[in-house]
């Protein structure tokens, strides 16, 4: 019988250890450095678990070798999870942008499952038992925990990376990998908060809205995308804010955040013009009511520089030009983002060059294998980094067969 050791138990452990045990030969031993496992995995979704993207494709990850995540992608796709975990008793519901969720809404239930499957497949699970080093020794590997030294024939480390520390998030998995002669990428937070200067998101804290966000450095366009912003006392959060704040973490300085707050299809200038001719008499303060959220609204007609207590009517067409652009090119300067204590992922991690793509096994350190976050590949706002965590976990705990 082989012994497999699966350090770490978050969710690409969690998949790697119940794959590892599908084959009777193998005794599967997970360790998890935390009272109990998949403590982060409760957290996802805003404790609703997004567990999976139906659209999830390579375009939707990112990394030092972009095309890195295509076989285990290909592997195990997001309708392959769906069947796993439908296998497991969970019943699901697919939301706005193909976003997968437990009918239940609660990150309890995908948890719950997967640590019943862990029991029936007979995986050890060893909880509060941290891996303090590893060494290669005798064709397997040395695993020092403070329980004492365990051996394996095959070593898959799962320790996720160094996003939501205080959810678990660690660099252990960097540390633990370093003497094997792998090592890392620059770490930056992804998936988190972006900061911007503070004057307008101050007094809309609190305030979502609908919106398609540019991110720019000078002329040069960094990244775009659309979804809900959510405004804070010190910055945008929220999907849409999500999405391009890798960019914004790796964009250096001198960027900007441009929201517009309108449907492509809409021609801002001209609802603005016939609002005057239907509303001659109201107040400039509200000359956006019915279009945005009232406190959005009055913020754009300051950012527009118009005197909020003049007639619609009196409006220049000068000044609904400013209006227009103020709810199309809203613009904020950019002062970087939350830190990984924030953050629901890391940009960055273990270098991809060391491991094949097929298996995720270590290119000169036979029986290691990694997934997960711990390796540099990052996904989109949205359930991707959960199918990569359930699709690099399947392809490793297959332990290169």
């Amino acid at each position: 019988m082989a012994a497999i050791i699966v350090v770490g138990g978050g969710a690409s452990g969690l998949m790697a250890a119940l794959t590892a045990a599908e084959n009777p030969q193998n005794r599967v031993i997970l360790l998890e450095r935390q009272q109990r496992v998949g403590r982060k995995l409760l957290a996802t979704g805003n404790g609703r678990c997004n567990l999976t993207n139906t659209g999830a494709a390579p375009a939707n990850y990112h990394g030092e070798q972009a095309d890195f995540a295509k076989p285990a992608l290909a592997r195990f796709t997001p309708q392959d999870t769906l069947e796993f975990f439908h296998g497991l008793g969970l019943l699901t519901v697919e939301e706005h942008g193909g976003r997968v969720y437990p009918l239940s809404n609660s990150a309890n239930s995908v948890l719950d499952v997967l640590r019943f499957a862990l029991e029936r497949a007979g995986v050890e699970l060893r909880t509060a038992c941290p891996a303090r080093q590893i060494w290669r020794r005798d064709g397997g590997y040395a695993v020092v925990t403070d329980a004492g030294e365990l051996f394996c024939d095959r070593l898959i480390v799962a320790c996720g990376g160094a996003a939501g520390a205080k959810l678990g998030g660690v660099t252990d998995g960097y540390e633990l990998l370093k003497p094997l002669g792998h090592k890392r990428t620059a770490l930056h937070p992804a998936l988190t908060q972006i900061l911007t200067a503070p004057d307008y998101p101050r007094a809309l804290k609190g305030v979502r809205a609908q919106a398609s966000l540019r991110l720019t450095a000078g002329g040069a366009l960094l990244g775009e995308s659309r979804g809900e912003l959510q405004f804070t006392e010190t910055g945008v959060s929220g999907p849409a804010a999500f999405d391009l704040s890798r960019a914004a973490a790796l964009g250096g300085e001198g960027l900007t955040l441009r929201a517009c707050f309108l449907p492509a299809e809409t021609d801002a200038l001209s609802c603005l013009t016939a609002r005057r001719a239907a509303f001659p008499g109201q107040d400039a303060s509200e000359l956006f009511t019915g279009m945005l959220h009232n406190r959005l609204g009055r913020m754009l007609v300051k950012y527009a520089r118009l005197d909020a207590s003049r007639p619609i009517g009196s409006l220049t067409d000068e000044e609904l030009r400013r209006a227009a652009a103020a709810c199309t090119d809203f613009a904020l300067p950019v002062r970087g983002v939350e830190g990984f204590d924030s953050a629901q992922v890391t940009a960055g991690g273990i270098r991809t060059a060391g491991f094949n793509p097929e298996t995720l096994e270590s290119w000169f350190m036979p029986g290691l294998f990694v997934c997960g976050e711990l390796l540099d590949v990052d996904g989109d706002c949205g359930g991707y980094n959960l199918q990569w965590a359930w699709a690099s976990g399947r392809l490793a705990g297959r332990l290169g067969t």
